[in-house]
């Protein structure tokens, strides 16, 4: 469970999240309610078809119901998924670790991504999922060690503090109001992108799907499944209100995005809790990272590759992706947008059309190759035109859902009518 959440969490909650908070409010935690949803929906509608099946991958549930093809197609969505997801962690790792330290962004990238690997071919994935368990708490005493600070040093008390954060609306967490095709915060709005961000995610990711697959029995998987959601909620709320402090603390001054939970760090923490958040940062990102090489390796081995691996031959294909991490890392630069929003949009074009497939495996009807493939592709494409279009982000992952259902099952009604 604990790992589940040090996985999807990486930096991108440690600097990004109080970010928001600082910025705006607390309505980006009305996505967590959706993300409890959406797991339950996993567990209790994915999860025991994994378990029964004995599968090392995920992806091969695909493979046994739609063939090979399809199954190396769906990994290599879930190949590129990660290496641009995690870049951008990579890259908001880097950013707050640079802003400490002063190294330049290249040198912390690199660094990083050696290191990380390291980790990674040191132990298996019981070693990853148990330090995974040690990082959570880690970077979420930083957080908390943040508010403390906060309040212990400030003149005011803590209930005077409160009281002026929620008369500015700082704390506002519901927004049933806005703009219900375009602002992605209104509260339907995020709840069902919740629900299908962690639905698609945490179903139809295999680097989150790994770690459930590794515990003894379904209903293991099932409780670690539905409390990462429970702790996701409440590791959220402790970021927020961070951010909340700080803009407490800095009297609402403008910093640069992304920069507040940081340059609060190097500049007013002393020397000793500057280095305990600093291995808060680099937990919640080794967390990530290693999580993510191992299962792109693994990915690579069954799906892809489809051979039986030696330990050497996994160590250099994790030795990889690594490199193509740190380099798609380098790639990236800041953007207007919020890291964290960034690493959600790309989780958002691909996710609906994996979770469309995996839905379509449920059904009894068989459908052709080129059905499929048409599907998948349509899930895609309409993702790029609801962008255009300035649809809320928060909407893509259902609509592509929709679409891939839809048009599969149409092409294969029409190449049944014209033979």
């Amino acid at each position: 469970m604990f790992s589940i959440v040090a996985t999807e969490t990486s930096v991108l909650t440690f600097i990004s999240v109080p970010g928001l908070a600082y910025r705006g409010d607390w309505t980006f935690l009305q996505l967590s309610f959706g993300y409890i949803i959406g797991r339950c929906l996993v567990s209790f509608f994915l999860l025991p078809k994994y378990f029964s099946s004995g599968v090392t991958s995920i992806y091969q549930i695909i493979g046994n119901r739609f063939g090979a093809n399809i199954q190396k197609v769906s990994s290599l969505i879930f190949l590129i998924t990660r290496v641009l997801a995690d870049g951008i962690r990579f890259l908001a790792t880097a950013v707050i670790v640079q802003v400490i330290t002063g190294w330049t962004l290249t040198a912390s990238v690199v660094l990083i991504g050696v290191i990380t690997l390291v980790y990674v071919v040191s132990g298996g994935l019981k070693t990853i999922v148990w330090i995974d368990s040690i990082q959570f708490f880690l970077y979420l005493f930083g957080g908390c060690i943040t508010i403390i600070f906060i309040i212990n040093s400030a003149e005011d008390s803590f209930s005077n503090i409160w009281s002026g954060l929620v008369a500015s609306q700082k704390t506002q967490i519901f927004n049933f109001s806005g703009n219900f095709f375009s602002d992605p915060y209104v509260f339907i709005n995020a709840l069902i992108g919740g629900i299908f961000l962690s639905f698609s995610s945490h179903g139809v990711d295999y680097m989150m799907v790994q770690r459930v697959l590794s515990v003894k029995n379904l209903k293991s998987g099932q409780k670690a499944m539905i409390g990462s959601g429970i702790f996701v909620l409440i590791q959220f709320g402790v970021f927020l209100f961070a951010g909340a402090m700080i803009y407490y603390f800095f009297n609402g001054v403008q910093i640069s995005k992304d920069r507040e939970f940081s340059t609060f760090i190097v500049e007013y923490l002393p020397v000793g809790l500057k280095g305990l958040l600093l291995a808060g940062i680099l937990s919640a990102a080794m967390s990530t990272l290693s999580s993510s090489i191992n299962a792109l390796a693994s990915s690579t081995l069954v799906d892809l590759l489809r051979v039986e691996s030696s330990l050497l031959i996994s160590r250099l294909i994790s030795a990889f992706w690594a490199f193509v991490l740190i380099v798609i890392a380098l790639v990236f630069d800041e953007s207007d947008s919020a890291i964290v929003i960034i690493g959600l949009q790309i989780a958002s074009f691909t996710y609906g059309g994996l979770l469309g497939l995996f839905l379509l495996s449920k059904m009894e009807k068989k459908f052709k190759p080129t059905s499929l493939m048409a599907g998948l592709i349509s899930s895609f494409l309409i993702v790029f035109y609801l962008k255009h279009l300035g649809i809320a982000w928060t909407w893509f992952i259902m609509i592509s859902v929709i679409a891939n259902f839809s048009l599969t099952i149409l092409v294969e009604k029409i190449l049944k009518i014209s033979r």
